[in-house]
């Protein structure tokens, strides 16, 4: 888990989202989607497009275009947060960006409710099969 923070943070810092990424992104998300998955930060739009490739090769998955949708729109709802409110949030919490699952699912939910759905509740505890894989693929 450390490594993977180290790597978190090192993307954070010397990552660069690749335009041409673009391609893949608009093959799956509608106008409105992309518009949003636009807006997010740098290091989001590289997590989430990492994801989205976990999600691609997720043989519980790979199938289910709201999973991949999710994996591009899940952390839409996080500010443009420094890494310093970043580390925070991991070590002793913070409530703004804790309550990016609400703000993701307030800019989903007129475009496509079920995404917005799943986004609210990508980090609660759950039974479900398919969340706990994309659970599972978001922390890597």
């Amino acid at each position: 888990m450390i490594i993977a923070r180290l790597k978190q943070g090192f993307v954070f810092l010397f990552g660069k989202y690749h335009k041409k990424n673009d391609f893949l992104v608009k093959k799956i998300l509608s106008n409105d989607e992309f518009n949003i998955f636009d807006k997010m930060s740098e290091y989001d739009k590289i997590h989430s497009f990492n994801l989205y490739n976990f999600v691609k090769k997720s043989e519980i998955l790979k199938d289910d275009e709201s999973y991949l949708k999710l994996a591009l729109l899940h952390d839409c709802g996080k500010d443009n947060f420094s890494l310093y409110r970043r580390v925070k949030k991991v070590i002793i919490g913070d409530k703004n960006i804790e309550k990016h699952p609400i703000k993701s699912f307030e800019k989903l939910k007129d475009i496509n409710i079920e995404v917005a759905k799943l986004a609210l509740n990508h980090h609660n505890k759950t039974d479900d099969k398919k969340m706990k894989e994309f659970q599972k693929l978001d922390d890597k």
